[in-house]
């Protein structure tokens, strides 16, 4: 992850968290003001190229640290998650398998990915994501959903919000171009996700259940010190 996106990310990390409503908000927003306030003076710093860019990345680092409850987390290896992706899905074969481990200024992820893809153009990406050290409420960026209620419906398709074998989930799927994803949140750290074209949600729930998060769930605390 490059300087430029490593700022997109944190914007977006304060946007989310500043707009959340719960329990939590007003410790919320004071995490994503001091955040807004490291980035401001990172973006100063690079853009005038002073030494005060240490000094700043070191202030953004403090930031995100405060905003995680002084948790650090080393994430889980992605070549552990890549083992976790389904092999072939009924009427497709798997086309591709990545995994990396990336990050800036204090947040890392690692990642795992798998495309499925069958004869007849239905296609299925499959994503399983360690959130790792954006865990507590700068997490919240990553799985904005798990932290409210949705449900809406048109001819269109629907999203909603749900229960994944007692996971919390979000589902939207498009009637018309028969496209959907499911996402499911793993021990409040890992993001499971199918998206797929040409099929339907029940599919994407069967790619879904093809992942052992029962074994990511027992990995919640790993590397958590």
């Amino acid at each position: 992850m490059n300087k430029r996106a490593g700022l997109i990310a944190i914007s977006l990390c304060v946007a989310a968290t500043a707009a959340c409503s719960n329990p939590e908000q007003k410790a919320a927003e004071d995490a994503a003001k001091q955040l807004e306030e490291a980035t401001k003076n990172l973006e100063q710093a690079s853009k005038a190229g002073t030494a005060n860019v240490g000094d700043a990345m070191a202030a953004m680092g403090a930031a995100i640290n405060s905003a995680n409850a002084g948790r650090k987390v080393e994430t889980v290896d992605f070549r552990e998650l890549k083992n976790l992706l389904p092999g072939d899905l009924p009427g497709m074969k798997r086309t591709e398998a990545t995994g990396e481990r990336a990050g800036a200024m204090g947040m890392m992820v690692s990642t795992a990915k798998g495309r499925y893809s069958n004869d007849q153009g239905s296609s299925v990406t499959v994503n399983i994501t360690d959130i790792g050290s954006m865990t507590g409420l700068a997490g919240m960026a990553a799985a904005a959903w798990a932290t409210t209620e949705i449900d809406r419906e048109s001819d269109g398709g629907y999203e909603k919000t749900t229960k994944f074998n007692g996971y919390k989930a979000l589902e939207k799927y498009n009637n018309g171009s028969k496209s959907g994803e499911i996402s499911v949140l793993v021990g409040d750290r890992f993001i499971v996700a199918a998206e797929g074209n040409g099929v339907d949600m029940n599919a994407l729930k069967g790619t879904i259940g093809k992942v052992d998060l029962g074994k990511l769930n027992g990995w919640k605390t790993r590397g958590v010190q």
